[in-house]
């Protein structure tokens, strides 16, 4: 007896159809992504006003995505991890990062600023000044990155692999910087004002300001190396293209090699279009908006003189902006690719608790001239002391919102 053929209905032959091929589906988005954004990095290049510029912060930003979500690159998740697991694996990420940024920022400077001991620091260098304004800011910034779950530049990779806090924490962020801005006057008059600029090439030299920082990241790497998990051994075989795709495309990047990249693109920055930060867009958002309602005093004082992640009245997307987007849809592509794009429905706590956590940040990295990016990687690859004080107060920061379970409230 023959039995007559089963028919499928419509849904039930997509249900059928979507998981066999999500995965080049996938694939052809994230391709996709990357295709739009050269596109547009080209008509970027051949538009009057914008030109290599602009093209290159959009492609920067692409570079910087892929790598920090592909390398997990968020300095809260790295600190969490320390503190929490007692793995201080992915803390080799951060350093290597900054021993990268150290030696190329070193070899750009020069060209630059051929004598360090003229006077003068390096043009648009985030080198600020040492107050407990940064203690303070620092601080600041790592409690709201334990409350809302990642630093600033973390939330715009994760906005790419779907997270439904972040939104909500770079909306705070950028109330929090508007609320800076309302306090700069203030405490640029009590502290800001005089407080000096350190630089370490201008007492050792190039040489001796490397080498020193250079010392300082390999004493905190041997500290670290308790805390390192152990290397998994791989057995010897022929690499296929499938393994390939696996260790590229699928598989976490290892620490060392993610933060060696992060390192080098922002050398590349600061050697073509300027040194990398995330947030002088967003204060720029927030300054513009302050600015139409007439809440902003009629000077600030000092801040356009400052280097660092600069913030003014503008009404377009800076080069800084393209660098967020790029950063956010290279990380989109990079998520999808490796199936890590997932939405999740949002609560009220963690919505809460992303949108304050990202007030506190917009207003420390306001008062700091940047955040984990511009002030911590760009200010010590740079050799700022100031750089290094504000990594050092935003440790304590993350670890008094650990020890006071600040990062629980949200989940």
């Amino acid at each position: 007896m023959t039995l007559p053929p089963v028919t499928r209905s419509p849904n039930e032959r997509a249900a059928a159809f979507l998981p066999r091929y999500a995965g080049a589906l996938r694939a052809a988005m994230a391709a996709l992504i990357v295709a739009a954004l050269l596109a547009l990095a080209w008509v970027l290049h051949a538009t009057p006003g914008r030109g290599a510029p602009a093209a290159l912060s959009l492609l920067l930003g692409l570079a910087l995505g892929i790598v920090f979500e592909r390398g997990r690159f968020c300095f809260f998740c790295i600190v969490r991890d320390g503190i929490e697991r007692r793995n201080t694996g992915p803390s080799y990420a951060i350093l290597a990062a900054l021993a990268a940024g150290s030696i190329s920022y070193a070899l750009v400077l020069g060209v630059f600023l051929p004598s360090p001991f003229v006077g003068r620091l390096p043009a648009e260098a985030h080198i600020g000044p040492v107050s407990w304004v940064v203690v303070v800011a620092g601080l600041a910034f790592g409690l709201g990155m334990a409350l809302s779950g990642a630093c600033i530049s973390g939330h715009l990779y994760r906005l790419g692999e779907g997270s439904t806090r972040a939104p909500f924490a770079l909306v705070g962020a950028t109330a929090g910087m508007g609320l800076g801005l309302l306090s700069w006057n203030p405490l640029y008059r009590l502290a800001i004002a005089e407080a000096p600029v350190l630089w370490l090439p201008a007492w050792l030299g190039y040489g001796g300001a490397l080498a020193l920082q250079l010392a300082l990241l390999a004493g905190l790497a041997l500290l670290l190396l308790r805390g390192a998990p152990e290397i998994p051994a791989r057995a010897a075989a022929r690499p296929t293209l499938a393994s390939v795709r696996q260790t590229l495309l699928q598989e976490r990047w290892p620490p060392l090699v993610t933060g060696a990249l992060v390192g080098l693109i922002g050398a590349v920055a600061y050697l073509r279009v300027e040194p990398l930060g995330v947030t002088s867009q967003l204060g720029s958002l927030a300054r513009t908006a302050l600015d139409g309602a007439g809440l902003l005093p009629a000077r600030l004082y000092g801040l356009d003189t400052l280097a660092g992640c600069a913030t003014q009245v503008v009404r377009t997307i800076t080069n800084n902006g393209l660098l967020i987007g790029g950063l956010v849809l290279g990380s989109l592509a990079a998520a999808l690719v490796s199936e890590r794009f997932s939405l999740t429905r949002p609560t009220w706590r963690g919505a809460s608790s992303a949108l304050v956590g990202g007030v506190l940040q917009g207003w420390g990295a306001l008062l700091a001239l940047g955040c984990t990016v511009g002030t911590l990687l760009s200010g010590i690859s740079a050799f700022a002391v100031a750089g290094w004080v504000f990594a050092a107060a935003m440790l304590g920061g993350v670890w008094l919102g650990i020890r006071l379970h600040l990062h629980t409230w949200g989940e």
